[in-house]
């Protein structure tokens, strides 16, 4: 891994336990099988949010890799097939921005300047050592299944999906923010031991 990275990723290390310990509330984990009414439900919800590709979310983000971790405040933007992804570490006030669309990614904001990849996931693995699903991560934060293979999904009593599992990694809904319609998801935790992927979302805003 680069030498340059080692301090911002030190800094970010550290405060691991604090976006932790903010993660610690959560809903019972409850996983029960889909039956005609929840499944019909998340049909109707995936029909909803079928077209949503223009949404922001603001929360917190941590990132481990069974040897490395990371987190900050989380800014993350869709506008279409365009994102913006933004980590900042509230101690050093240093950002990480990833940036891109169908004509590659950039990395900007480590030591080094600007880095360049084919896509936001090879990216973040050759520059940063972390194996984030993106691709998948942008359906599966809406609370929905990604169009990359089968899934089973499984739901709490709150009839709201509570468990997915795709592509090798099981995503727990720990929280749901209901004030949205359909509800949005406000914790989403994600993992492929011993990749960890999670995310603590404050607010939702859905459209351009």
């Amino acid at each position: 891994m680069s030498r340059s990275l080692s301090a911002p990723r030190g800094a970010l290390a550290a405060l691991l336990p604090l976006l932790l310990a903010a993660c610690a509330t959560t809903r019972p984990a409850v996983h029960n099988a889909g039956d005609v009414v929840t499944l019909g439900q998340q049909e109707q919800r995936e029909r909803a949010l079928a077209d949503t590709s223009h949404w922001t979310l603001q929360g917190k983000l941590s990132v481990s890799d069974g040897k490395d971790s990371g987190s900050g405040a989380l800014t993350w933007k869709q506008d279409g097939e365009r994102y913006e992804f933004t980590v900042r570490a509230p101690v050093t006030g240093r950002s990480f921005r990833l940036v891109g669309g169908p004509d590659g990614a950039d990395l900007e904001g480590l030591d080094g300047g600007t880095r360049h990849g084919p896509d936001a996931e090879t990216l973040m693995a050759q520059a940063v050592g972390w194996q984030i699903p993106m691709a998948e991560l942008k359906r599966w934060v809406l609370g929905l299944r990604a169009d990359t293979g089968p899934a089973d999904i499984r739901f709490g009593d709150d009839r709201l999906p509570s468990q997915l599992t795709q592509d090798g990694w099981v995503v727990d809904y720990k929280a749901w923010d209901a004030t949205h319609q359909p509800p949005m998801p406000s914790k989403v935790f994600a993992e492929k031991a011993p990749l960890k992927v999670r995310l603590a979302i404050d607010t939702w805003q859905l459209g351009p």
